[in-house]
């Protein structure tokens, strides 16, 4: 069968900085803050509608639907078409935005995160092909690292706004403004030119998934590097809430404001160095760092600490973001890149919900057990460098 002739648009001596890109870029900052600037205060949210033994549930149900879409998502943007798998992904987030108030019972709220995580399951999935399929191949590693900027960008500014609303206006009014940025994020999009070259009208039939569909044994090495360091991020973001609390910490975004800003000032930079020495050492690295990081969170007892913790988990996640992401498309089928990015990111949701999960189950609201659940993440980090210095080429 004939390879399909690329979009028009398209060509190998692309420039990078296009307006499709930086629309994209924009579209996925307000994307990733819609849903982080609430984060920081669904613990205590869950624990005032009487649910606080549920907190590890928290990003684990949302992690789970993102998995679950995840080959859904990579068949429909290998088919239908990129825009389109974006688009559902950003109304899951408006929808779920106004219906919190709405379910404000701890069972309505478990469901709603569970339904919130079809956003991160398609809209993730549609950017990563469609930004591989406009960028030039040479600089991939740099578009993947300017993307995670974009996207971190909206993780910092939005957890100390999203606080800050709580604290000033109530729970609801996050909820509902989490709504509005999502819808800013469709918006931006609407109206770009799509980039699969021969897409079909959808029919159901597309819903029905194989293994073919659900994993690319190309993309194998990517998701188990995946999966064993970033768990740590789902350690994270159940138990820095209340270990900022534990410390002294009034505003439980800071955390994550400060590893997301620490985030971005590596992500253009590993980017482009994944570009010259190759994604593997970069991400050996990287793997280190994570480690570090989380036992560094392990002995955080005070402000100063957990900072310096969240800064050097920062530039561990900045330096594994963009590689990780190319790397995945250096590997998978250039036919299928949503099939190999949803791969990937199955594994991500994978590492997140189970990192969550595990720690929520453990710790317990027992503060004095947080220490042990950071630095077994940290020995995950470990084995992943370790697969990494394993590997055998082929």
């Amino acid at each position: 069968m004939a390879t399909p002739p690329p979009h028009p648009a398209i060509h190998a001596d692309a420039q990078l900085y296009t307006k499709a890109f930086l629309l994209l870029c924009i579209s996925h900052a307000l994307f990733a803050g819609s849903f982080n600037m609430m984060i920081p205060e669904l613990p205590a949210y869950l624990t005032s509608l009487g649910g606080g033994e549920h907190k590890g549930l928290i990003i684990a149900l949302f992690t789970i639907t993102a998995g679950i879409s995840r080959p859904f998502s990579g068949k429909l943007a290998d088919s239908i078409g990129r825009i389109p798998v974006m688009y559902i992904g950003v109304i899951a987030c408006v929808v779920c935005g106004v219906l919190y108030p709405v379910l404000a019972f701890v069972n309505g709220f478990l469901l709603l995160r569970f339904l919130h995580g079809f956003s991160t399951g398609f809209k993730p999935t549609g950017t990563s092909a469609y930004v591989a399929d406009i960028v030039p191949m040479h600089r991939r590693g740099e578009a993947m690292g300017m993307l995670g900027i974009c996207f971190s960008l909206g993780m910092s500014a939005s957890p100390p706004l999203g606080s800050w609303l709580a604290q000033m206006w109530g729970i609801n009014a996050l909820f509902y403004a989490s709504s509005i940025m999502a819808a800013g994020s469709m918006i931006i999009i609407y109206n770009m030119p799509e980039t699969l070259p021969q897409k079909v009208p959808f029919h159901p039939r597309l819903l029905h998934i194989t293994r073919d569909d659900i994993f690319d044994p190309l993309a194998l090495p990517s998701a188990i590097v995946m999966i064993l360091c970033y768990g740590s991020y789902g350690v994270i973001l159940t138990l820095a809430p209340d270990q900022s609390d534990s410390v002294g910490i009034a505003n439980r975004g800071t955390i994550f404001t400060i590893f997301t800003l620490a985030s971005i000032s590596t992500r253009l930079f590993a980017g482009k160095l994944s570009d010259r020495l190759g994604r593997e050492p970069v991400l050996k690295v990287s793997a280190l760092v994570i480690a570090l990081s989380m036992l560094a969170f392990g002995q955080a007892q005070s402000p100063a600490g957990l900072y310096f913790a969240s800064v050097l988990f920062g530039l561990g996640n900045g330096i594994f973001s963009p590689a990780i992401n190319a790397w995945t498309v250096d590997l998978g089928d250039p036919q299928r890149r949503g099939r190999a990015m949803a791969t990937m990111y199955i594994a991500l949701e994978i590492a997140i919900g189970c990192g969550a999960a595990l720690s929520g189950w453990y710790v317990a609201n027992s503060m004095s057990r947080t220490p042990v659940a950071f630095y077994a993440a940290a020995v995950l980090s470990v084995l992943g460098w370790v697969y990494l210095m394993l590997r055998k080429r082929v």
